[in-house]
C-alpha cells in the first residue's frame, strides 16, 4: 500500500436544525479554529443541512436516526431521511438497502461494570439513551462519546461537584466503555471483515439559562479539541467537494480510522503494519507473511496494549514499540498517557 495520507475530523455533531445551538456556518468556523480538516454533521431524523468546503472545512451531512428512548443511529451515505421504527433493525436494514451505512451511537451509555463485574446503571442512567439489543448488528460502533462520557461520569448531588465537572470538564473523561468494547470484539470476531469503530464528539453547545450568565459547558470549538477520528487515505483530500466526501465517508466505512482524544495528545503516533508487500494502515487486509510485523511510534512515552482477538497480548511502556506478527486475526492498538485513555486504533486484519 505505501505511503499514505492523515486527516482529521470530528463526527456526531448537532446544529440549531435540531438540537444544537449553532448555525452550520458558526460550527464550521470552529472546526476550522479547532484544527480539523472535516465534520460530519449527524442532526436528529432529518438531512436538512447545508454541505460542502465551508470556511476552508469539508462538511459533510449525515442523519442521527433517532428513537425517543434508545437505539440511536448514525447513518452516512444518504440524502434523504430514514425514520425512527420500533424495530432497530427495520432502519439499519433500510440503511444498507438503500446504499448508506451506519453506527450505533453510544450503545451503552449509563451502565457500566461493578467491581464485582456485574452489569449495573449508573446515577444518570434515565437520562441515557443505549443500543437495547445487542444482537442487531450494526455495519460500525460509536466506541467513544464525549458527551455521554461526561454525562455518565457527572455528579450533579452538590454544587461544588457541578462546578468541578463545568471548570475540570475533561478531567472526568475515561476511557471507553468496557462493555462497549468487549461487544465491538465480540462483533469482530464473528466477522471476516473489519467492523468498524468511530469516535463521536456528539457536540450540541449546550446553554444553560439556570444561572446569572448563560452557561455553554461544551463549545462546538471546545468538542473539536477532544475525541477525533483520523482518517487514513491512500491519496491526498481532493479539492472537489464530490469526490472528497466519498474519500471520507470510503475511510469511515472501512475503518480506515484511528481515534484519539486531543485534549490529551494531539499529533498522532504512526502506526503501520508492514510485510514483504509493502505498508498498511488500519483495517487494511493484510496477508500474513514471514515479516509481518506491527509497529507503532510516538513522539511520546505511552502505554501500548496490544489486542489480538479481543485479548490483549502484550502491555508495555514505549514510544517505539514494535511486535511480529505470527498469527492470522485482528490487531489493534490502545494507547494510554499518564493513566488516561488516547488512542483506539480499527484493527488490522491479517489473514493467511
Amino acid at each position: 500500500m505505501g505511503e499514505f495520507y492523515t486527516y482529521k475530523g470530528a463526527i456526531h455533531i448537532h446544529t440549531k436544525l435540531s438540537d444544537g445551538t449553532g448555525d452550520i456556518n458558526s460550527v464550521s468556523k470552529a472546526a476550522k479554529k479547532a484544527g480539523l480538516d472535516f465534520i460530519i454533521i449527524t442532526d436528529h431524523n432529518h438531512y436538512d443541512n447545508d454541505e460542502g468546503i465551508l470556511n476552508g472545512v469539508y462538511v459533510i451531512k449525515a442523519e442521527e436516526i433517532s428513537p425517543k428512548d434508545c437505539n440511536h443511529y448514525l447513518t452516512f451515505g444518504l440524502n434523504k431521511t430514514i425514520l425512527p421504527d420500533d424495530n432497530p433493525q427495520n432502519y439499519v436494514d433500510k440503511v444498507r438497502n438503500k446504499g448508506g451505512f451506519g453506527f450505533a451511537a453510544h450503545p451503552n451509555e449509563g451502565y457500566s461494570y461493578d467491581k464485582d463485574g456485574n452489569i449495573y446503571p449508573r446515577k444518570n442512567s434515565n437520562h441515557c439513551i443505549p443500543w437495547t439489543d445487542k444482537n442487531i448488528k450494526p455495519d460500525g460502533i460509536e466506541i467513544w462519546n464525549w458527551f455521554s462520557n461526561w454525562a455518565d461520569n457527572l455528579d450533579d448531588s452538590n454544587i461544588f461537584s457541578l462546578a468541578y465537572a463545568y471548570f475540570f470538564k475533561h478531567n472526568i473523561i475515561t476511557p471507553p466503555s468496557k462493555l462497549t468494547l468487549e461487544w465491538w470484539d465480540k462483533l469482530n470476531n464473528e466477522s471476516k471483515d473489519v467492523l468498524p469503530a468511530l469516535g463521536g464528539v456528539d457536540a450540541h453547545a449546550l446553554k444553560f439559562y439556570r444561572y446569572i450568565v448563560p452557561v455553554t459547558v461544551f463549545p462546538y470549538e471546545t468538542c473539536f479539541k477532544t475525541i477525533t477520528n483520523n482518517i487514513y487515505l491512500s491519496n491526498a483530500l481532493s479539492d472537489n467537494f464530490s469526490t472528497a466526501k466519498e474519500q471520507i465517508l470510503t475511510a469511515i466505512k472501512n475503518g480506515n480510522n484511528t481515534i484519539i482524544n486531543r485534549k490529551i495528545l494531539d499529533k498522532l503516533p504512526e502506526i503501520y503494519v508492514e510485510n514483504l508487500s509493502g505498508k498498511y494502515y488500519v483495517a487494511s487486509n493484510i496477508t500474513l507473511d514471514e515479516n509481518t510485523s506491527l509497529h507503532f511510534v510516538s513522539n511520546k512515552m505511552l502505554r501500548v496494549c496490544l489486542i489480538y482477538n479481543g485479548n490483549v497480548i502484550c502491555d508495555v511502556i514505549s514510544d517505539n514499540f514494535s511486535h511480529k506478527i505470527e498469527k492470522a486475526g485482528k490487531y489493534r492498538i490502545e494507547a494510554y498517557y499518564k493513566g488516561r485513555g488516547y488512542l483506539y486504533t480499527n484493527p488490522f486484519n491479517i489473514v493467511k
